[in-house]
């Protein structure tokens, strides 16, 4: 496959909306691909990612990294010449942080009542 192929993208999101189809070309990183996602996020959503890392591309069952090109990571098995290929875009949840979660229990702890019922 030479670098200069055209893939027709499509971006499948959590409540089933789509992003594209777009063209790419194979020497794409699947990091631009996310920048594009990124800026056509769609407006009003209630999960919205906040930067690439946010946001997982899913093709056939393999989570895709940022360093890898559209060529490097796609399957071949079942893909059609012309044909939009769909990926799931997924947004990571945030990384909850163990210290501040430690003190909101601390605060939540604090704030009980202490009877003792005899």
């Amino acid at each position: 496959m030479s670098g200069n192929d055209q893939i027709e993208l499509k971006f499948r999101l959590f409540d089933g909306t789509d992003i594209g189809p777009n063209k790419f070309d194979s020497s794409t990183s699947v990091g631009s691909i996310k920048e594009t996602i990124l800026a056509r996020w769609p407006a009003g959503k209630e999960i919205t990612p906040k930067s690439i890392n946010d946001v997982k591309l899913i093709n056939a069952g393999r989570v895709l990294e940022n360093n890898q090109t559209i060529a490097e990571s796609r399957m071949s098995v079942g893909e059609l010449p012309g044909a939009v290929i769909t990926m799931h875009a997924v947004v990571r949840t945030p990384v909850v942080d163990k210290s501040n979660d430690k003190h909101s229990a601390k605060i939540a702890k604090s704030n009980r009542c202490e009877c003792a019922i005899l």
